[in-house]
């Protein structure tokens, strides 16, 4: 049976960000494919004033007495951090029923901020016994109430009368599904010499905005790199990002196009000149790895297994995303390790 929720009940003004946005900023998500990722849909939609949306999230149980209500309860809310924690499960009656931990820190246009903290109750009714349209999970209720905890200790640490669920990564876990939903096939399935894949590497990356005030909190950005492939020489992994706006989205990173000029047309003699024609993006990086030194990722593929010919690209962490800031090139294959600077955005031209 559903477990019991808290008794108190609060519907506020919500926009989901970890920091004031206007709506038309905010990232469009419409997940429905796990209880945490509904409610960050709800957000999501409530963030870009997409109240329709929002509303059809819930069930029968609606979060206010109509449509109407429900929009103009948005009025006064400026921004809204989110945390949600380990969901726990319950079957009955043809549906299985999700409980989700959250705690809110709700901003308003005035500057004033209020901790909520309490569960989601999210429905899934047995594919086999519906009838068309398909109803995918839903919101069945929320139960939220002021909480006098700071905004990172509010969020209670289960929802029902179960013990707490063992504690997750969840943006780990959100990673770990991307990777294998778009490279379980194409990289491989085990470390060179036989040894079972491990977990991905995993960083935390805390910062500032560009210009956010003193006392203004460190936002985190969580930072996760797979192992993909390994041929004679050359390494390749997949790296992925989560943060509180964006969720979890895979890196893509910038790299010149190349138009490499030899003496006399031949790749084996001298390089006469190497010229930046566009710009890329690769999925993958070769020989990589990244510094929490100097928030960066470098990488490094070599065009052939001495190392004499190569490429390699600086990446840097600044607000929130990875930039390529330096890019050498190494086009002659002359016994020789000297590379040529091609793009450099560490000085100012």
């Amino acid at each position: 049976m559903r477990s019991a929720l808290f008794a108190a009940t609060a519907f506020f003004s919500l926009a989901v960000t970890g920091q004031p946005v206007l709506a038309a900023a905010a990232p469009y998500v419409d997940d429905r494919s796990d209880a945490e990722a509904v409610i960050r849909s709800l957000y999501s939609a409530i963030n870009r004033q997409e109240f329709a949306r929002a509303w059809d999230y819930f069930g029968d149980t609606k979060p206010a007495k109509d449509f109407g209500a429900f929009v103009k309860g948005y009025d006064g809310t400026e921004s809204v951090d989110v945390k949600t924690g380990g969901v726990s499960e319950d079957g009955a009656a043809g549906s299985i029923y999700y409980n989700v931990p959250v705690a809110i820190r709700a901003t308003a246009k005035d500057g004033s901020e209020n901790v909520f903290a309490g569960c989601y109750t999210l429905r899934q009714v047995n594919a086999s016994i519906q009838e068309p349209p398909f109803r995918p999970i839903f919101i069945d209720k929320g139960a939220l109430k002021p909480s006098k905890a700071d905004f990172e200790n509010a969020m209670p640490e289960s929802c029902g009368d179960g013990p707490p669920p063992p504690k997750k990564d969840a943006a780990l876990e959100q990673a770990k599904k991307a990777f294998a939903a778009t490279y379980g096939e194409q990289c491989d399935k085990e470390m060179p010499g036989g040894e079972p894949l491990g977990e991905p590497d995993a960083y935390s990356l805390r910062y500032k905005d560009a210009g956010a005030e003193a006392d203004e909190p460190e936002r985190e950005t969580r930072l996760f790199r797979f192992f993909c492939s390994m041929a004679a020489y050359n390494e390749s992994a997949v790296y992925y990002i989560a943060d509180d706006v964006s969720g979890v989205r895979q890196l893509q990173f910038a790299s010149p196009e190349l138009d490499i000029h030899y003496e006399n047309n031949d790749s084996e003699g001298k390089v006469e000149a190497i010229n930046v024609i566009g710009f890329e993006t690769d999925d993958q990086l070769v020989n990589s790895e990244y510094d929490d030194g100097t928030k960066t990722i470098s990488s490094l593929n070599k065009w052939r297994g001495v190392g004499d010919a190569s490429s390699a690209g600086t990446y840097l962490f600044r607000n929130g995303n990875f930039s390529l800031v330096q890019y050498d090139v190494d086009a002659s294959y002359d016994g020789e390790i000297n590379p040529q600077t091609v793009v450099d955005y560490n000085t100012a031209p």
